[in-house]
């Protein structure tokens, strides 16, 4: 996937809301190295001009918990040179925590105070990852 992004990409979704440059790349690359079980599937991709769109679809193992996940995102592209300049992925954060989370993210997923402690948790994450 780093290799499908401009050197300035632009990258959000719920969990990382604003990725920027090597950010995107190290995003993927530490997706992919942890998910030890991912399985993706994907349909209804268009591009037309410099903009692009699919849906795709993600099984996996959340590191953090050990849960199973099922991850069902909208993503929208802006192209310049053949390369994704802006990805944007849209899904359901409150869907995605009751999964991921179990209890916590059933009776919290659906509050800002949840959302922010789930992003925030992400960028340090890749952070971590990014200093390895």
């Amino acid at each position: 996937m780093a290799g499908c992004y401009t050197p300035d990409a632009r990258f959000s979704d719920p969990v990382f809301t604003a990725l920027e440059g090597t950010q995107v790349a190290a995003m993927w690359r530490m997706l992919c190295q942890r998910a030890t079980d991912l399985r993706i599937t994907y349909r209804d991709v268009s591009a037309e001009g410099n903009s692009g769109s699919a849906h795709w679809e993600a099984w996996y193992t959340y590191s953090a918990t050990h849960r199973p996940v099922h991850n069902v995102i909208s993503a929208t592209f802006t192209l310049r040179d053949g390369l994704i300049a802006e990805h944007r992925d849209r899904f359901d954060l409150y869907r995605w925590a009751r999964q991921a989370l179990g209890t916590p993210g059933v009776l919290l997923g659906w509050t800002p105070f949840m959302r922010r402690a789930i992003q925030r948790r992400a960028a340090q994450a890749l952070a971590r990852f990014s200093a390895t």
